[in-house]
C-alpha cells in the first residue's frame, strides 16, 4: 500500500487549505463521514495558477520525449497501485469496486497515449505564392490551463485533461469535484511520484464558484477543461469573456438507444442493462432514451424489467455489487421525483421506482423501467443521471430520426442494427458528437470524446484532444533563396 497523502497538492507540496478549512467528505452507500479534506477558497487557486505559470516556461521548453518519461512513470506507479486505489475511489463515489479497478487501469492508458502523441505534434509547411518567401506553421503549448472536473468518473474525468495538456506542455491547475477529491488527489501523487517538477501540476479543493472565478479573471491562464452540467457550462462562457479564456466543455447527454427489430434481442436488453446501470446511471454518455421497434418492443421490455429486478445493489465495496448508490441525497431525491411525476401524469413503472425497503442509510434507489412516456416529462426531457430506463415504442427510421434529434443535447446515440444501410441512415443523420453501432462504449484515448448543441465545445481525447491544448503559430519569412 503506498504511503497516499489526501490534501491539496500546490506547487510540489502537499498543503491544506490557506484558510483552514476543510469539507466532510461522506460515503454514499453508508452516509458516513471518510475524514476531513483540505477546503479552500479563492486564495488557493491564485497560489496554484502563480505556481503553474512560474513553472510554464521551462516545462513548455522540455521536449516532449522529456515529458513523455513524466507521463510514462506516472502510468507505471498507477498500475503497481491500482488495487489499493480504486477501494478509495469507491468508498468517496460509490460505483462498484471492479468499476474502480477499470478506471485505474484505464487511466495508465491515457497516460501512456499522450506521452507517446505528444511527440507527434507536427507542423507543416506551406508553399508560398512568391519566392524567396517561407511559410511555416508551428504549434506551441497554451499555457496554464485550468480543469474543473465532475464526481462521477473522477479519475477518467481528471486524466483525459491532465495527460493531454501536460503531454502539449501546459501547467495544470485542477480543481475536482468536492464529493470525490481523493481520487484526483492520488493522481497528483502519481505524478509527484514520477518526479513531475513544482509547480506544473496542481490539484486544488474548495468553493467551487471562488475558484472558478480566479480562473475565469486571471489572464495568465488560457483555458478552462470543464466537465459537468450545461447549466454551470453556459456560466463558465459568461465569465469567460472578460479574458477571452478559451474552453473545452463536456455538458450533458441525453443519448437515445435505437433498438431495430434485426438484432438478437434478448442479447441486446441484457446489454442494455449492464450499460444503462454502470455507475448507477450517473454517466453523462448513459444510454437514456431507450426508443424500440414495436414488433419487438413487448419482448425487450419484459427482458429488461426481468434483468433489471435481478440487478444487485449494495456497498460497491461488498462482493457481488452490480450497482451501488447515487451520489448523495440531492441526486436522489430528485431521480425519485422524476420518476414521481412521470408515474402521476400516467407513465407506467413495470420495475423499481423506489428506494429499496432493506437499506436504510445510503442514497440507493432500485433500478427502473418505465413506459407510456409523453415528450413533455422531465424522464423523458432530461439528463436522469440515474438508474432510469425510459422505453419508447417506434415505427418507422424517420419517425425516430426526429424523436432522438428533439433534444437540446447532443452527446452520444446509440443504434442496434445489423443492417448497413440504417446503420448508415442513423450515423449520418443523428445529430450527437458520437455514434455507437452495436457498441456501448464511445471513449478510448485515440478517439475524439465530445458532444454539439449544449453537449458541450471542443474535444477531449485523440489528436483532437491534444490539439485543444496547442495554440497554432504561423511563420512567415522573406528574402529567401
Amino acid at each position: 500500500m503506498p504511503n497516499l497523502t489526501f490534501k491539496q497538492y500546490i506547487n510540489g507540496e502537499w498543503v491544506d487549505a490557506l484558510n483552514g478549512g476543510t469539507w466532510s467528505l461522506v460515503n454514499p452507500a453508508t452516509e458516513a463521514v471518510l475524514m476531513e479534506i483540505p477546503f479552500g477558497d479563492a486564495a488557493d487557486a491564485s497560489a496554484a495558477i502563480d505556481a503553474a505559470a512560474a513553472a510554464f516556461p521551462a516545462w513548455s521548453r522540455k521536449t516532449p520525449y522529456q515529458r513523455a518519461e513524466v507521463l510514462m512513470k506516472a502510468a507505471e506507479w498507477i498500475l503497481a497501485n491500482a488495487a489499493d486505489l480504486a477501494p478509495i475511489t469507491t468508498e468517496e463515489c460509490g460505483k462498484p469496486l471492479s468499476e474502480s479497478l477499470a478506471e485505474w487501469r484505464s487511466a495508465a492508458n491515457y497516460l501512456i497515449w499522450f506521452a507517446e502523441e505528444g511527440k507527434r505534434a507536427y507542423g507543416r509547411t506551406i508553399p508560398a505564392r512568391l519566392p524567396g518567401r517561407r511559410i511555416m506553421v508551428i504549434q506551441q503549448p497554451l499555457g496554464v490551463v485550468g480543469t474543473i472536473t465532475a464526481w462521477n468518473f473522477p479519475v477518467y474525468n481528471v486524466v483525459r485533461c491532465w495527460a493531454a495538456a501536460l503531454a502539449a506542455g501546459c501547467t495544470v491547475v485542477g480543481r475536482p469535484s468536492e464529493y470525490t477529491p481523493r481520487s484526483a488527489m492520488m493522481m497528483a501523487q502519481a505524478f509527484h511520484e514520477a518526479g513531475v517538477p513544482a509547480g506544473v501540476l496542481n490539484c486544488i479543493n474548495g468553493d467551487p464558484a471562488a475558484m472558478a472565478q480566479v480562473m475565469l479573471k486571471d489572464a495568465r491562464l488560457r483555458k478552462i477543461s470543464f466537465t459537468g452540467s450545461t447549466r454551470v457550462g453556459k456560466l463558465l462562457m459568461d465569465g469567460a469573456s472578460q479574458t477571452v479564456t478559451k474552453l473545452g466543455l463536456e455538458l450533458g447527454g441525453n443519448a437515445p438507444v435505437i433498438v431495430f427489430p434485426d438484432v438478437d434481442v434478448q442479447e441486446v436488453a441484457k446489454q442494455a442493462v449492464s450499460w444503462k446501470y454502470r455507475n448507477n446511471g450517473q454517466v453523462c454518455i448513459a444510454p437514456q432514451r431507450f426508443f424500440v421497434h414495436h414488433k419487438v418492443a413487448d419482448e425487450f421490455t419484459e427482458a429488461v424489467a426481468t434483468l433489471s429486478r435481478a440487478v444487485k445493489l449494495g456497498n460497491g465495496l461488498d462482493k457481488g455489487t452490480e450497482v451501488g448508490p447515487l451520489i448523495n441525497a440531492v441526486q436522489r431525491d430528485r431521480v425519485e421525483l422524476m420518476v414521481a411525476e412521470a408515474v402521476s401524469a400516467g407513465a407506467e413503472a413495470l420495475t423499481g421506482a423506489a428506494r429499496p425497503g432493506d437499506m436504510t442509510r445510503g442514497y440507493f434507489y432500485q433500478p427502473t423501467v418505465i413506459t407510456n412516456l409523453q415528450p413533455d416529462m422531465r424522464i423523458y426531457r432530461d439528463e436522469i443521471f440515474g438508474p432510469v430506463m425510459p422505453i419508447v415504442r417506434f415505427d418507422e427510421p424517420e419517425e425516430v430520426l426526429t424523436l432522438a434529434n428533439d433534444t437540446p443535447y447532443g452527446l452520444a446515440a446509440f443504434v442496434m442494427t445489423r443492417d448497413l444501410y440504417t446503420s448508415m441512415l442513423m450515423y449520418e443523420r443523428l445529430e450527437f458528437g458520437m455514434i455507437c453501432i452495436n457498441d456501448w462504449l464511445p471513449a478510448t484515448p485515440e478517439a475524439p470524446f465530445g458532444g454539439v448543441k449544449q453537449s458541450g465545445l471542443g474535444r477531449e481525447c485523440g489528436l483532437e484532444g491534444l490539439e485543444d491544448y496547442l495554440e497554432t503559430k504561423t511563420v512567415f519569412t522573406g528574402g529567401g533563396p
